[in-house]
């Protein structure tokens, strides 16, 4: 996994965002996976959570698809992930 620090993540341009703020597992992953679907490969979808399991959710879910975390960062209560789809 590639991740780069906020300051960084201007550099990815996000092609969909999924707002999971206020959903706890598992919604996150299905509302990711289901969204991540509708993308072609290389393009990046912003995931914004605040469940405090979601970076270990995501990050396991990333190695299991195969698809990649290249940003990771966090805003008060707030995660910002950018995954970029295989």
């Amino acid at each position: 996994m590639t991740t780069t620090s906020g300051k960084d993540a201007g550099k990815f341009k996000v092609d969909k965002t999924v707002d999971c703020i206020g959903l706890y597992c598992p919604v996150p992953i299905l509302k990711t996976r289901e969204e991540i679907e509708e993308l072609t490969s290389g393009q990046i979808l912003e995931i914004l959570a605040d469940d405090p399991a979601v970076e270990e959710d995501i990050s396991r879910w990333s190695k299991r698809t195969g698809n990649e975390i290249v940003c990771l960062e966090r805003r008060d209560s707030v995660l910002r992930i950018l995954v970029r789809k295989k």
